[in-house]
């Protein structure tokens, strides 16, 4: 039986705890071993369910820890590139939250570091390894829907809450890096396209963030219409309408949590083909991906190359927006 991955999380985050570390600690083939927190307090719930965990009082102590393998990096946006960089030089493989960057060069030197060392380094944009997407972009590339007329995303929620993160500048807050990540990048996982032109980008801002972006854009052969906010109720959806059909995830990102995961297709006659994915925890699914590729040299299948592209529309927003 191969050893488990060993993994170690930088900091206490909530989403951590709620999420990411209780995935790592039910993947197959992994080990939540260590996390990086000064606050016993915060440590409490993780010990919860994986008792043996090792609390290191820094996060170079972690990285210095030589039974730790890879390691999960969920602190605030502009300090992603940092230590996804320090853990590459330490000899982990990581895993960094969404957005890795704050812009698309910021991607380059932890590209270099990843192909230096040969080690894994991956933005944790867990929808591409659920089924539901991998289903959609089988679909709308395969033909399923004719020739592809128009996207059309929206991903909303609500957030006043100043002392947030998502919600200060000087920590990389905003909308667009929270989840216009989900917005931008899903459509270009489905469709395998990039895009020519950000035509026009409506961006309010709330104490030097973004809150609310509107976009239109367009690609290769069809156009993108998309809203972010964190100043709406929550609703998600994305739709792709084609020549002879239109697909539509109605719960593309927060699948298990804002509602179940499911595809409609609608075709000729009134054909509504409809299919679901219940209890499928794509958290879990992106760890075990992880171990595939450090394990079996498999291809990641969302590489760091991918999750820039996604950046480079980001920065294609904004500048439309101020242009």
């Amino acid at each position: 039986m191969t050893d488990p991955i060993r993994w170690g999380v930088l900091g206490a985050a909530n989403f951590a705890r709620n999420h990411m570390a209780p995935a790592i600690h039910a993947a197959r083939g992994a080990e939540l071993s260590a996390l990086a927190t000064s606050s016993e307090d915060k440590a409490a719930p993780f010990r919860e369910f994986a008792p043996g965990l090792k609390v290191h009082g820094s996060y170079e102590a972690l990285l210095a820890d030589p039974e730790i393998d890879a390691v999960y990096v969920p602190l605030p946006n502009h300090l992603h590139c940092e230590w996804a960089l320090k853990a590459l030089e330490a000899g982990k493989h990581v895993l960094v939250e969404k957005p890795m960057g704050l812009k698309a060069t910021d991607f380059d030197p932890v590209i270099a570091a990843r192909d230096r060392t040969g080690l894994l380094a991956a933005e944790a944009f867990m929808i591409v390894h659920h089924p539901q997407f991998r289903r959609a972009r089988e679909l709308v590339q395969g033909g399923a829907i004719g020739p592809l007329v128009q996207v059309d995303c929206v991903f909303s929620f609500m957030n006043r809450d100043g002392e947030n993160i998502r919600n200060r500048p000087e920590t990389g807050g905003g909308a667009m890096g929270d989840i216009g990540v989900y917005a931008l990048g899903s459509a270009r996982f489905v469709t395998g396209a990039e895009p020519d032109a950000v035509d026009h980008a409506d961006i309010v801002r709330e104490n030097g963030v973004d809150v609310t972006a509107r976009i239109a854009a367009r690609f290769p052969g069809f156009i993108y219409s998309g809203t972010v906010s964190m100043r709406a109720f929550p609703r998600q959806y994305i739709a792709f309408h084609g020549e002879d059909g239109v697909l539509t995830l109605t719960c593309p990102f927060n699948a298990g949590v804002f509602d179940q995961a499911e595809l409609r297709l609608e075709r000729g006659a009134g054909r509504v083909e409809v299919e679901r994915w219940p209890g499928v925890n794509q958290y879990v699914l992106q760890v075990e991906a992880c171990g595939h590729s450090v394990r079996d040299g498999a291809a990641y299948p969302c590489p760091l190359e991918f999750s820039r592209g996604t950046q480079t529309m980001i920065d294609m927003v904004f500048a439309a927006a101020e242009g």
